[in-house]
């Protein structure tokens, strides 16, 4: 026995993965189905090593009977059909940015805070955005032993957070510079290619990005509330795999053996931290893994009780997919959805 499952948006980057995040993990699942726009209704896409699902027209879809909805398909097709869903009784969990902020939403990480998933009103869960999950699966050890107040952290983003024609871009790019062709630009606000870009989605009319506004707000609603974040998020000419370079503040002193032990007993961290060359992980070897690595962990003496590390993982399976997928796992494990 098992469960309904829909994935929505399944034809995109994140909705391939969460189908090959599934397989791989075994989920327990009763029918699954793969759900696209009607342009994408008919084609075939891969579920495990031997399954082939055709997909279904998202907007004629009826979810009566489904149990769980895995959906990325943007956030303003999510603002429609996650409603619709959950109104038909399907526990939603929404990676897009949509309901992420909605007081009434939990936005959840199941290493840091599992227990916001009794809050559920709405039959939605919210997934956080990528660089913010990332980050708070390696804080939040710490953050049990030192209590943070500050987190200053700027990132390395992979072309995967832009999705597909993100990496598209940066492919061509590097293709056409190295070939000394002209150079276009069409998803990123200057060339991705052998540059690095501080600007990750809108402006803010404080000067911040909404890149970096997410991490603020959501650190807070997921970590604690008390916190401040500043953040600089910056796009990289990485395939997949973000990077953070991290300094925290905290109110108890730092123990560097004390905050080592506990990065390598906490769920979903790996620390990996040699003072040597290569001692450390990079996004190219976080590409394809399931963990937030740690790795350049130190003693931060600019400020009281300060501490630095890197932290990097994959975009599109911890920072979003495999999150995802974690979240229903959760649900199940605490009893808080039935089989149909």
């Amino acid at each position: 026995m098992g469960y309904r499952i829909a994935v929505i948006g399944a034809t995109g980057a994140v909705g391939r993965e969460i189908l090959k995040i599934l397989a791989e993990r075994d989920f327990p699942i009763k029918e699954i189905v793969a759900l696209a726009s009607p342009r994408s209704a008919g084609k075939e896409i891969s579920f495990g090593d031997k399954r082939i699902l055709k997909v279904q027209n998202l907007e004629t879809f009826d979810f009566k009977g489904w149990d769980i909805a895995l959906s990325s398909p943007g956030a303003s097709i999510s603002s429609v059909y996650s409603p619709k869903a959950a109104k038909a009784g399907c526990i939603v969990i929404d990676n897009t940015s949509h309901f992420r902020m909605e007081p009434d939403v939990p936005l959840v990480v199941p290493e840091v805070n599992p227990e916001d998933l009794k809050k559920i009103k709405r039959n939605i869960v919210a997934n956080p955005n990528c660089s913010t999950i990332q980050m708070v699966v390696a804080l939040k050890p710490l953050h049990d032993l030192f209590k943070i107040k500050r987190i200053v952290v700027s990132t390395y983003q992979a072309t995967g957070g832009a999705g597909k024609k993100g990496m598209d871009e940066l492919y061509i790019q590097t293709k056409s510079s190295l070939v000394g062709d002209s150079i276009s630009i069409n998803n990123f606000t200057k060339q991705i290619a052998f540059n690095c870009i501080p600007h990750i989605d809108k402006f803010m009319p404080d000067g911040s990005t909404k890149e970096e506004w997410k991490m603020n707000v959501e650190t807070k609603k997921i970590l604690d509330p008390d916190i401040n974040v500043f953040a600089t998020c910056v796009r990289v000419p990485v395939f997949i795999g973000h990077g953070e370079a991290i300094t925290i503040e905290c109110e108890r002193p730092i123990d560097l053996a004390k905050a080592q032990k506990a990065l390598r007993n906490a769920e979903g961290v790996i620390l990996f931290d040699k003072q040597e060359d290569g001692g450390y992980i990079t996004q190219i070897e976080a590409a394809g893994e399931n963990a937030s690595y740690v790795s350049r962990l130190r003693i931060d003496p600019t400020v009281p009780n300060g501490l630095g590390l890197w932290c990097v993982s994959d975009n599109l399976r911890k920072g979003a997919a495999l999150n995802t997928v974690q979240i229903a796992e959760k649900l199940i494990e605490m009893n808080l959805i039935s089989k149909r």
